[in-house]
């Protein structure tokens, strides 16, 4: 069956390489800044997640590099002269300036050539709650879907799409401005851990607090077994930056919990993960509306 579009993800979506290939899915990618060298986040094609983990446990604090308007403008100008549509969706315009990035693009490349075949659409989500709408994405463009169909399901779901969240380690949301010095200091002493959902305008928002990592773990289980709608006929996506077996743990409880159709493990990409810190994991599912 011929598609009825191409697609555009970026690496923010942390889903595997081998996946993003498989499916002929057009990437763009984040740059990694760490120890004054430049890394690109290609999810896994020649990254090293593993050396990257373990720089992260030993404390490293990688910055990372939203993608420019001249990388978009490589792409979009493919599509100057075509009539196949393509379906760009983003990572949060609330966490990066990428969104914003493609629509100067796009907008530039229009000036000179007029009106070009390209959607772009801010997902309103990070890591593998992206991942859920790209899966769902090219299941509907493999039943022949048209764009048109897909950016009108995608203005249904968008807002439906959960996201929980923990982190070990405080100080890179003291880094990034989401806690004080003061309370990543004295929270780590005392072992609070923070429940991080994501809102309906793309933002990280802290929502609670924990003590101790077990609970905070079964609390993201608990979220989403809260939010969660149809469950029995969804597969769950669980992200993990370097922490496999509490990752794991999770999976085991969200079994137990639920009645889902799977759960998928897989590892948190290096962007989300330079923000969150090792040992941070991710609970993705559709739900209730935010």
């Amino acid at each position: 069956m011929k598609r009825q579009f191409d697609l555009l993800v970026d690496s923010c979506c942390d889903l595997p390489y081998d996946y993003i290939e498989k499916n002929d899915i057009q990437l763009v990618s984040m740059i990694i800044n760490l120890n004054n060298k430049e890394y690109v986040d290609d999810l896994g094609k020649t990254f090293d997640y593993n050396w990257f983990m373990e720089e992260l446990k030993e404390g490293a604090m990688p910055s990372t590099s939203q993608i420019n308007i001249g990388t978009y403008s490589d792409v979009f100008k493919k599509y100057v002269s075509s009539e196949e549509p393509l379906l760009y969706l983003a990572f949060s315009s609330n966490l990066s300036g990428s969104f914003n990035n493609a629509l100067s693009a796009l907008n530039m490349l229009e000036e000179e050539n007029g009106k070009l075949p390209v959607t772009i659409i801010d997902s309103k989500a990070a890591c593998l709650s992206e991942g859920l709408l790209i899966k769902e994405i090219i299941n509907q463009r493999d039943q022949g879907k048209s764009l048109e169909e897909v950016i009108a399901w995608l203005d249904r779901t968008i807002n439906k799409v959960h996201s929980w969240v923990t982190v070990n380690d405080l100080n890179y949301l003291e880094r990034g401005g989401r806690i004080s010095k003061t309370s990543a200091t004295i929270g780590s002493l005392v072992k609070i851990k923070p429940i991080i959902h994501i809102d309906e305008a793309g933002r990280l928002v802290s929502v609670g607090k924990v003590r101790g990592r077990k609970k905070a773990l079964e609390k993201i289980v608990d979220e989403t077994k809260r939010t969660i709608i149809n469950e029995e006929s969804q597969t769950l996506l669980i992200a993990y930056a370097g922490d496999l077996e509490a990752g794991s743990y999770v999976k085991e409880l969200i079994l137990k919990k639920l009645n889902v159709k799977d759960v998928e493990l897989l590892p948190m990409g290096p962007t989300i993960s330079s923000h969150t810190g090792y040992g941070a994991i991710a609970v993705f599912s559709f739900g209730i509306d935010k």
